[in-house]
């Protein structure tokens, strides 16, 4: 049974899932390139990851047994038109690349692969499955009327960050990276291939 939950219990999910798609990322980049970075945000939180799992409840649901392939195909779907619509987006309005897959392994377009659907499909569908009801019930306990002001604030912190950094990129043409940190060196040749 799916539960109904308020505004600001959603809000409070997407300021957590923002933070922990900035975590992925970085653990993606540092896996890749050796490095982790601010993720052309000024704060540790990326809004488009934050927006997943309250977009997925609110259109398709949690995923039961008997759905799970379905919800997954869902999931690799959306994954893949998003990054590519995004992507391409960047492109076209701010002139550079946002992103360039085309090192990996059958990917489609430079703004998605396979492999890199296959993984966040998995992350998706597992978080709504197995994660997303604990964390709905552990926020449902959290008296957050008391800070429904600290909720708008973040909310608002993001959207101002996620604005000024996009306006930032399409004035430069370029990523905003405001820092690096280098975790260890990556050879040359697995860096050109990675």
């Amino acid at each position: 049974m799916v539960n109904s939950y308020t505004e600001y219990e959603l809000l409070t999910l997407m300021i957590i899932t923002a933070f922990m798609g900035f975590c992925i990322e970085n653990i993606w980049l540092v896996f890749r390139k050796g490095y982790m970075d601010n993720r052309n945000m000024q704060l540790p939180f990326l809004l488009g990851y934050g927006i997943v799992a309250p977009g997925f409840y609110l259109i398709f649901g949690i995923p039961d047994e008997e759905d799970l392939k379905t919800y997954w195909v869902i999931s690799f779907i959306a994954v893949s038109l998003s990054e590519i619509l995004i992507g391409k987006a960047t492109e076209h309005l701010f002139g550079f690349y946002y992103w360039d897959y085309t090192s990996i392994p059958l990917h489609i377009t430079r703004y998605t692969s396979i492999p890199t659907s296959i993984g966040f499909a998995c992350i998706i569908t597992i978080f709504m499955r197995d994660q997303f009801l604990p964390l709905m019930t552990w926020i449902s306990a959290l008296p957050l009327d008391t800070y429904s002001d600290v909720i708008k604030g973040m909310v608002i912190l993001l959207d101002i960050d996620f604005l000024y950094s996009f306006n930032h990129m399409k004035t430069t043409h370029a990523l905003n990276e405001r820092w690096r940190i280098t975790l260890f060196k990556r050879n040359p040749e697995i860096q050109q291939a990675a």
